[in-house]
């Protein structure tokens, strides 16, 4: 077992109410939702594209023969999309989680996961399905994560 504790067990720990009030937390639900619908608007965009380019490479390949560029160029805007596909699929990810945290225990939803300390509302509101504090995070990119 490690002895890194968790920000449930920090929270039971340091025995403080909750960081939220009702109308944060329902705010902060609202911010997840929205950003949880437009990331899978923008998935359903990437997936109809995708499709569409497919079957125009499959008429265009009946009409003549593609130059070498053009067959470049259509891979790299393929992978630019499968890519932007990925990104999408982690923030979505990210977002799911956010939202699991929140119902699973709204009283402590906002807690760094690294140190127990409160986010801080602002950072929420911004970055909803933030997982560290501002202190943490900054700290992080320093070392390079």
């Amino acid at each position: 077992m490690s002895s890194a504790k968790t920000p449930e067990a920090m929270f039971a720990a340091n025995g403080e109410g909750p960081l939220f009030n009702k109308e944060q937390l329902a705010h902060l639900e609202n911010r997840l939702l929205e950003e949880r619908s437009k990331a899978l608007r923008g998935l359903g965009v990437f997936n109809q594209a995708s499709k569409e380019d497919r079957g125009a490479v499959d008429s265009d390949l009946a009409a003549y023969t593609d130059h070498m560029a053009d067959q470049g160029t259509e891979a790299m805007e393929r992978e630019k999309a499968a890519l932007f596909a990925t990104k999408e699929g982690r923030y979505l990810y990210r977002l799911q989680e956010a939202l699991r945290r929140l119902y699973r225990d709204p009283d402590n939803f906002g807690r760094c996961h690294a140190t127990g300390k409160p986010i801080s509302f602002e950072r929420l509101d911004a970055l909803p399905h933030a997982r560290y504090c501002i202190e943490h995070k900054l700290e992080l990119e320093k070392q390079g994560g």
